[in-house]
């Protein structure tokens, strides 16, 4: 596998997220909100870098199941859902590819009436968007490659990986 983002790039960009979501959201109930799995190690180092009070919470969001590589059907999971209503929802996912799962998690959400939602993506794919969205946030603009690491999988495997590497053809 060839590494594509350093566990050191990732660290400073995350660090600088967390020093700009301490100042927009300062005086604001703030609720972070993780899609899982793959959010799960960017949610954790992402709340230790946000000085400021705050809340977590987890949405379940999948349209990959097993060793697939092309999305499925979408299934959106909001029972570790807490209390949004009248909160400020930092929406944050691992990876913007298509932008589908991040729409209708955003669709969803509104549901529950926040005061206002904004998404964060680790990656985003900018050449395989197919929705009119884009994240408000992001940590990297990628190519069109599958990766793996930092709570990003293929088949469940390498989300321990500390860097994002991209995973060939011939890996999978």
């Amino acid at each position: 596998m060839e590494t594509l983002l350093t566990e050191k790039a990732i660290a400073d960009r995350v660090s600088e997220l967390g020093g700009s979501f301490t100042e927009i959201y300062r005086g604001r109930p703030l609720t972070v909100l993780g899609v899982l799995n793959g959010s799960v190690i960017l949610v954790a180092d992402l709340i230790r870098a946000i000085n400021i009070p705050h809340q977590i919470g987890f949405v379940r969001a999948s349209s990959y199941r097993g060793e697939t590589t092309v999305a499925g059907q979408l299934t959106i999971d909001t029972d570790l859902l807490p209390d949004i209503t009248g909160r400020d929802v930092l929406l944050v996912d691992d990876i913007f590819d298509t932008g589908r799962t991040m729409a209708r998690l955003l669709d969803e959400l509104q549901q529950y009436q926040p005061a206002s939602i904004r998404s964060l993506a680790l990656l985003w794919k900018p050449a395989r968007r197919e929705v009119a969205l884009v994240p408000d946030f992001y940590g990297f603009q990628i190519p069109d490659a599958f990766v793996v690491g930092y709570g990003l999988d293929y088949n469940d495997n390498y989300r321990h990986l500390r860097q994002i590497q991209v995973l060939n053809p011939e890996e999978i």
